[in-house]
C-alpha cells in the first residue's frame, strides 16, 4: 500500500480489491465497536467539547454510505447522478450533515448501527462486482468524475474518504465522547 499527500491529508493507494476490503473491515470494526457498550438512553446526550451526539456520528456515517451507494446504483440505472446529493452540492456540507441528523439521527442506536452494517456489506458487494480498471483507475464513473472538478480519482478513492477515513476520525469522536461521559458522571 503507497499513501498519497491530497488536500492536507494522506490517502492511501489501494493495489487491489482485497486490500480495499480488508482495510474497509479493520477500520469499520474498530469504529463500530465503540458503540457496543453506550446506552440508548445516552444516544443523544450532548458535551459541549464533541460536536456530535452518538446518534448523530451514527447518522453521518450512514448518509455518506447511503449516498456513495446510490450514486453508483443511480449511475448503473442509467439515471443522472447529483453529487453529494439533489439538494445539496459540495460548498453546503453542513445543510448535508443537519440532512444527514434530521434523517437519521432520530433513530435507535441498533437501528442507526443495523443501516451502516447492511450499508458497509452492500459497498462489499459493490467492490466485489466492479472489475479492477473500474474501481483502480480514473474517469471509469460519471459520478466520480463530476464530483471532483479539479483532480482525477479513482472508484476505490471515493470509497476510501467515505469509509475508511470518517470511520478513523469518527472512531476518535467517540471515544472522546465516552470519555466525557465517564469524567462527567
Amino acid at each position: 500500500m503507497i499513501k498519497i499527500f491530497i488536500r492536507g491529508i494522506f490517502m492511501k493507494e489501494y493495489t487491489s480489491k482485497v486490500e480495499l476490503t480488508s482495510t474497509i473491515k479493520a477500520s469499520y470494526q474498530k469504529y463500530i465497536d465503540e458503540f457496543e457498550n453506550i446506552s440508548e438512553d445516552l444516544k443523544d446526550k450532548r458535551f459541549e467539547e464533541v460536536d456530535r451526539t452518538p446518534a448523530e456520528n451514527l447518522a453521518y456515517q450512514v448518509g455518506w454510505t447511503t449516498l456513495l451507494l446510490k450514486w453508483e446504483r443511480d449511475e448503473k440505472a442509467g439515471l443522472e447522478v447529483y453529487t453529494p446529493s439533489e439538494n445539496f452540492k459540495w460548498n453546503n456540507l453542513t445543510g448535508l450533515y443537519k440532512w444527514f441528523n434530521k434523517e437519521y439521527s432520530y433513530l435507535s442506536l441498533a437501528e442507526l448501527k443495523s443501516i451502516l452494517n447492511k450499508n458497509i456489506s452492500d459497498i462489499y458487494k459493490m467492490i466485489d462486482e466492479m472489475s479492477e480498471d473500474k474501481l483502480f483507475k480514473p474517469h471509469q464513473r460519471k459520478w466520480v468524475d463530476n464530483s471532483n472538478k479539479t483532480a482525477v480519482w479513482e472508484v476505490c478513492k471515493f470509497i476510501h474518504i467515505n469509509t475508511v477515513a470518517p470511520f478513523g476520525t469518527f472512531r476518535t469522536k467517540i471515544r472522546k465522547w465516552k470519555k466525557l461521559l465517564l469524567q462527567k458522571n
